[in-house]
């Protein structure tokens, strides 16, 4: 099974460019034609937040405009960025949105690794939460599959990456999240948005990782009064394969490059 993970979108109205020169509308959709164009198809499609940038009608508008061609299954997560009642309104045949209110927290059974999506979102602040009460659905939640693999999709991520000024838009509650996770084993992996980076730490018993963003990337600056900028490297996602065992994760950019060439010709390495 195959996974595609994409992130922090930041979907503008009219196509606006964001920041005044990062064109998000546009990166999108090379994005969605990066993904339908992979010789293996996803089965599902994860978007783990910050889809638009100011929470608006018009921006999900859009977004749904600009997700449609993607074939398969899509599960959406809100990030700081993210308004939670407009993102249902956007998308009303997605059903899962509704599972939990207020919060959008939901679980999906329907294939090998379970999905568990968890809100994050503070309206109207950067930085994230987790609360007892979305702390204590996890925990019930995972309680009913034990022996079930399971994929836990969520925007900010619960660890400290050396960026400070990200840092300080972290998690409220990632202890008492670790230590939910720490007594579930078959959490394969936390997925998280936020950074616009590929980041991966031990988490819990298990493993916490970011995605690149589809758009604009977090400067890297471990320094711990790094400014807050941000650069335009290769934009990108994930791609989570379940073999039946493992999750292992592929880090994809997107964009057109040369090759693929061939290492060797007539069974014999090209000198």
């Amino acid at each position: 099974m195959l996974f595609c993970q994409i992130t922090d979108t930041h979907i503008k109205a009219g196509r606006k460019h964001a920041y005044g020169m990062v064109d998000t509308a546009t990166m999108l959709e090379h994005c969605v034609d990066s993904v339908m164009q992979l010789k293996q198809r996803p089965d599902v499609v994860l978007l783990t937040g910050d889809l638009v940038d100011y929470g608006r009608d018009d921006e999900y508008a859009l977004l749904a405009t600009l997700l449609k061609p993607l074939t398969m299954p899509m599960y959406l997560i809100p990030g700081n960025h993210d308004e939670r009642d407009a993102l249902r309104r956007a998308f009303p045949d997605h059903e899962y949105l509704y599972q939990w209110s207020p919060f959008i927290q939901y679980a999906i059974d329907d294939y090998p690794v379970r999905i568990i999506a968890l809100d994050t979102l503070i309206p109207g602040q950067g930085g994230g939460r987790l609360c007892d009460e979305r702390l204590q659905w996890l925990d019930s939640t995972l309680a009913e599959k034990p022996d079930t693999p399971t994929l836990v999709v969520m925007h900010h991520p619960p660890f400290r990456t050396g960026l400070g000024h990200m840092d300080i838009l972290g998690l409220e509650g990632a202890d008492a999240l670790e230590a939910v996770i720490s007594r579930h084993s078959q959490v394969e992996r936390l997925a998280c948005g936020h950074l616009h980076r590929s980041i991966q730490v031990r988490f819990g018993g298990s493993l916490a990782s970011t995605c690149p963003s589809s758009a604009h990337q977090i400067a890297l600056d471990l320094s711990a009064d790094g400014p807050d900028n941000f650069v335009l490297e290769p934009p990108g996602y994930q791609l989570h394969w379940w073999d039946g065992q493992r999750l292992v994760t592929h880090t994809a950019v997107i964009g057109s490059f040369p090759g693929p060439y061939p290492f060797r010709t007539d069974g014999k390495l090209i000198d």
